[in-house]
């Protein structure tokens, strides 16, 4: 199953939010974790992470830090802030409320949106 790019981007946010709330990481961990949680349904790649990961570093979501660790290379690793911690709330909150929609939707259209069924009335 390949998911949109539309659909991709928009779930980036609370993903990383939410991968970095579960404790520090740096951008190869964080890509695996994607894919782990997804069950590989999901193949993010660096030019898709590092835009996200800036992007929530100028507003102040995450902060970063370089470490190198004895006998591996020197890794930039990521760290959610207070800020984040809160706009990951939100994200939630808003997630839950398109889930609850597209729920709503697919109950009245039932198993299969492609039969020639008329659709419920409400």
């Amino acid at each position: 199953m390949d998911i949109s790019k539309d659909l991709i981007a928009a779930s980036s946010t609370p993903i990383v939010l939410a991968i970095l709330a579960e404790e520090d990481s740096y951008g190869y961990a964080i890509l695996k974790r994607v894919r782990e949680l997804s069950d590989g349904r999901m193949e993010w790649t660096d030019g898709m992470l590092y835009p996200v990961l800036h992007r929530l570093e100028r507003l102040g979501f995450v902060e970063s830090r370089w470490e190198a660790r004895e006998g591996e290379r020197r890794r930039k690793y990521y760290r959610i802030t207070r800020q984040g911690r809160n706009q990951l709330v939100e994200e939630r909150r808003q997630w839950q409320a398109v889930d609850a929609t597209l729920r709503g939707i697919w109950r009245m259209v039932g198993d299969d949106p492609f039969s020639d069924a008329p659709l419920p009335q409400t």
